[in-house]
């Protein structure tokens, strides 16, 4: 007899629950990056929100350091997206998901740029200059473009960004600093080589850790990658297999946590990029289709969110650029009184977080019910 379809709010619950989002985890920031398989990294300080919102404690400085000491690195994997792994991850991810980096150049309007040339080619010269010392983003490109002086040098650039393993070198993505983009090559920052034959199933297994339960489609949008029903096909004896209110197959770990559906669930805000929004091909277990409609900006940027019983109910932005921080919530719908009297709540102790230390910061909600 077939288990009973899970629905949307248990797949929600679950979700939140390995996301470290149903109650804050007392862990370390590396033991949360790497169960959580890296924390999509596009700016400097969402990974830093990311944890504060899902650890006990989270002090920003630990994550620095990490990135000082060469534990974690700022680098392309899933998806072709810029990703904060571990230093364990990145020799392993990096290998897997060069194939998505591959035909994202294809595609691209970069990659097109270069005409005849051969994408290798060029790679193979940036690896050159790289070899020496690591290069700010003008710097490689200036130098690529002498060698190609007929194509643009931010196409020569961004395909040695594509076909490389480059990491971005501190001081980028440290707590309270700035500074552009300075690639390194990963296996000279790391001191150790990637691996050759990186497994396919175990990376399959950590997503299902730490998005499940999911299915084929939802593999394949957070990773990037293709053909895994013949992976799941091979992990299927050692998994428990459900199905969601569509009948579709979903596959999970049988030790998971799967929550009942009646687990209260705090007010949550969810960093820009977050794979929590990303991770799914059908995200219907957090949000409904106008909100998934509204998160999608066509710059490709992904604003933080707000959740409410497990749900994304609006979106965030933070101004830290004053003594007094603001944050501004905007409903995607009504919210009671209750609701927002948890948000501005959360959303105080985020811009203490944010702004250094408590003092005369507001959150405020942009929308008609609260405005002037």
């Amino acid at each position: 007899m077939l288990p009973a379809p899970l629905s949307h709010r248990a797949l929600g619950r679950a979700l939140l629950a390995r996301q470290l989002l149903a109650a804050r985890a007392d862990m370390t920031a590396l033991q949360a990056v790497e169960h959580l398989v890296g924390l999509q990294a596009q700016a400097p300080k969402p990974p830093y929100f990311g944890l504060w919102t899902r650890l006990a404690g989270f002090d920003p400085e630990e994550l620095s350091q990490l990135l000082l000491d060469r534990r974690v690195v700022r680098m392309g994997v899933m998806r072709g997206t810029v990703h904060l792994v571990s230093d364990r991850d990145a020799v392993q991810l990096r290998p897997l998901t060069q194939v998505v980096h591959e035909r994202t150049l294809r595609a691209s309007s970069h990659g097109k740029a270069l005409g005849g040339t051969d994408p290798h080619e060029v790679a193979g010269a940036a690896r050159a200059l790289l070899k020496g010392e690591p290069l700010g983003v003008r710097e490689l490109e200036s130098a690529l473009a002498e060698r190609w002086p007929g194509i643009e040098p931010r196409a020569l650039g961004m395909t040695a960004r594509h076909l490389l393993p480059l990491v971005q070198v501190p001081p980028r993505g440290l707590w309270g600093r700035s500074g552009g983009p300075v690639y390194a090559l990963a296996e000279t920052w790391l001191g150790r080589p990637l691996a050759v034959e990186p497994c396919v199933e175990s990376a399959v297994l950590r997503y299902l850790g730490a998005f499940g339960p999911a299915s084929v489609l939802d593999a394949q949008t957070w990773s990037g990658l293709t053909r895994l029903s013949e992976v799941l096909e091979r992990l299927r004896p050692q998994l428990r297999v459900f199905r969601d209110e569509q009948g579709t197959e979903l596959f999970d770990l049988p030790d998971a946590p799967r929550p009942e559906e009646d687990l209260p669930l705090p007010a949550r805000f969810v960093a820009e990029y977050d794979n929590l929004v990303l991770a799914h091909a059908d995200r219907s277990r957090l949000m409904d289709e106008s909100a998934r409609a509204a998160l999608a900006r066509k710059n490709g940027q992904v604003p933080g969110t707000v959740l409410l019983d497990g749900r994304v109910r609006g979106t965030w932005k933070a101004d830290t650029s004053r003594k007094a921080a603001a944050l501004t919530v905007t409903p995607l719908g009504p919210l009671s009184d209750d609701e927002r009297a948890a948000l501005a709540q959360e959303g105080a102790r985020l811009l203490a977080f944010a702004a250094g230390g408590p003092g005369a910061h507001t959150v405020g909600f942009d929308d008609p019910a609260h405005r002037g």
